[in-house]
């Protein structure tokens, strides 16, 4: 096992709610730098050949700079675990009691994402979706 010293964070560049986490993590003081490449371009796919890079736009992947491909919740934890203010939550929610939190999370953000697929979200409103009656 070799250190973590550098992570690729692959998000949809279409996404809104991916771009907002974008500019968000890049704000954040980083233990461990972040670069941010919009998953299924060609800076994504020449990095990463190896990458199914339909899968990476269906949810968040991170890689590590020695191989290690972390998705979904484990890719959420690990961006976390980048950021100098929230590694002790990245710890926690990988911990048998905070990893319920995490999951629902990303669930939710999913299910957000796709209620809000195809919204002309250019004017920075997207609307919120909907609930089931």
């Amino acid at each position: 096992m070799r250190a973590v010293r550098r992570l690729t964070v692959l998000y949809d560049a279409q996404c809104p709610l991916c771009v907002h986490l974008r500019h968000w993590l890049l704000k954040q003081p980083q233990l461990v730098p972040l670069d941010l490449v919009p998953a299924g371009s060609e800076e994504a796919r020449r990095r990463f050949p190896e990458l199914d890079h339909r899968a990476t736009l269906e949810e968040i992947t991170v890689v590590g700079d020695s191989g290690q491909v972390y998705r979904s919740t484990d890719a959420w934890i690990v961006c976390l675990w980048a950021l100098a203010e929230y590694r002790p939550k990245a710890h926690w929610l990988a911990s048998p009691a905070g990893r319920p939190l995490a999951r629902m999370t990303v669930l939710a953000a999913a299910k957000w994402r796709a209620a809000t697929a195809g919204q002309d979200c250019d004017s920075g409103r997207c609307g919120v979706p909907e609930t089931a009656r």
